[in-house]
């Protein structure tokens, strides 16, 4: 295992003081220090993992200019093919330094070592492979039609960049995230200006290194560093010259930015919250059924958008299934990542302290508590952590506010149902509609839930499992637009019709 003493000591940035990293913004091909400092706090133990460089507003408009002037230079003048290898070499120079990756990752979130190597780096060098291969093989489209004088025409349907694209990416999934959305908006010949969670900016700065060593020209990929409004997220978003956003986070950062952007009428693609539902019915594999709904309530301590916060069992299982996820719970390894621990903490103090509100309103609004519901003692470094138990309730209202708001934390409210209409109708009542689960080993049922669930994907008897080709992104609350295979590289590009008379 690398450790994340290792990353502090040998990841090559510029040092304040010997094991404390400064990570610079990076601008038109060269990483820039700012007069404003900001601390990247470790959740596992509350120690200092880096000086972080806010970017202030002249700043955020050097990057947009310099992502304005590759666009009308180099750049803009690669062939998809050029773009495409450049892209590879990306995906390989992550790869060369996945060991730095890896802990540079668990030093910004905390999270259990097997879920960063195993999915998290893999993906964030996996996704610039996919949407440059995506890009090769996508097709002009031609039609050919009559015209009066018997002569026709033809049309031809090309793709053209929209231009320099904000990037807003979230803590939870840091790489992954902000890769699915930099690698199409390359692919597609965009310049990108990158603004990852102010909580997570150390593989961003690393990606910003592999993007200098593989040789991108000047201005395609900028990082700027900061927070939201009155800040480098809220300048970028603000700026005249940006031309499109894109944006994963919380709805009502998402609503804000939309606000902003509906001024100058910029293209937006959102994917926002959940409070996903999980439907077991009584003839589910019930082993299978309860190893999927610990995954998918408790992966990352319950800090992905598609966990289930709600989960639905029909009645007559619905004690033997509360026992055993209870019984599942709490074997739940939680602590350090350092000493193989399954479950790692909250991203910061003050998320738990949200958290933790809920968890004493569940308590006011009358749930019963399963299992859980405060944080864990150590008697160690992690007291000073961000940890927190995986927690269980039942006995909620529909109304409760902690069934309709999301939590996002380690934490499900588990309900039963007593027929097919009536679970269809709870797990729809929400503002959110980003995903759902259903486990059945009745597919003509499967089939009839899943078509009917408002939301933008829906397991059978799995969770989390994505093929990259099809469409990702939510209804309601929970997003704009959809990512994913070329329905991403449609959002990045802009289709320009040439017809042409015989």
């Amino acid at each position: 295992m690398i450790s994340v003493t290792f990353f502090l000591w040998n990841w090559k940035m510029e040092q304040n003081v010997p094991s404390t990293k400064i990570l610079k913004n990076y601008i038109d091909g060269q990483f820039v220090k700012s007069e404003m400092l900001f601390d990247d706090i470790s959740p596992v133990d509350g120690s200092l993992v880096a000086h972080v460089c806010e970017a202030d507003k002249n700043l955020v408009d050097q990057a947009v200019q310099s992502a304005k002037k590759a666009l009308d230079g180099e750049w803009g003048e690669f062939s998809v093919d050029e773009r495409c290898q450049i892209l590879h070499k990306v995906a390989d120079e992550i790869e060369r330094r996945f060991d730095d990756f890896v802990a540079a990752e668990i030093a910004d979130t905390g999270k259990a070592y097997a879920q960063v190597k195993n999915i998290d780096i893999p993906r964030g060098a996996a996704n610039f492979r996919f949407f440059a291969d995506l890009a090769q093989n996508q097709d002009d489209k031609t039609f050919e039609m009559t015209t009066a004088d018997g002569r026709g025409a033809t049309n031809q349907i090309i793709y053209k960049p929209m231009g320099v694209v904000a990037v807003i990416s979230p803590w939870n999934l840091p790489l992954l995230l902000m890769t699915w959305k930099v690698a199409p908006a390359l692919a597609s010949g965009n310049t990108v200006i990158v603004k990852p969670s102010e909580e997570t900016p150390s593989t961003a700065t690393l990606l910003a290194e592999v993007m200098d060593t593989v040789g991108m020209p000047n201005g395609v990929f900028n990082l700027l560093h900061g927070f939201g409004p009155n800040s480098a997220g809220g300048y970028m978003v603000e700026h005249p010259d940006v031309n499109a956003i894109t944006f994963t986070g919380e709805s009502s950062t998402g609503k804000a930015i939309m606000k902003n952007a509906a001024d100058n009428l910029k293209p937006v693609s959102f994917e926002l919250g959940g409070k996903n539902a999980a439907i077991v019915f009584a003839d589910a594999d019930f082993d299978k059924a309860v190893a999927g709904t610990v995954r998918s309530v408790f992966s990352n301590c319950g800090q992905v958008c598609l966990c289930s916060e709600r989960v639905y069992v029909e009645r007559s299982i619905f004690d033997k299934f509360v026992t055993a996820l209870k019984e599942k719970a709490e074997t739940i390894k939680i602590g350090n990542p350092e000493e193989g621990a399954d479950m790692g903490p909250l991203i910061s103090k003050e998320h738990r302290e949200k958290v933790l509100s809920y968890f004493s309103l569940a308590l006011n609004e009358g749930a019963t508590l399963i299992t859980g519901g405060k944080p864990p003692v150590f008697g160690n470094e992690c007291d000073n952590g961000s940890f927190i138990e995986p927690t269980i309730w039942t006995g909620l209202s529909e109304n409760a506010r902690c069934v309709k708001e999301e939590i996002f934390g380690p934490v499900c409210h588990i309900s039963p149902f007593d027929n097919v209409e009536e679970v269809i109708g709870k797990a729809n009542d929400s503002d959110y509609g980003l995903a759902a689960a259903i486990w059945t080993t009745d597919m003509d049922k499967a089939n009839r839930v899943a078509r009917r669930m408002e939301v933008g994907i829906c397991w059978v008897n799995d969770w989390f499992l994505r093929d990259l080709r099809t469409p990702f992104g939510g209804v309601k609350l929970s997003g704009i637009g959809r990512e994913g295979g070329i329905h991403s590289l449609e959002f990045y590009s802009e289709p320009l019709t040439i017809c042409v008379k015989h």
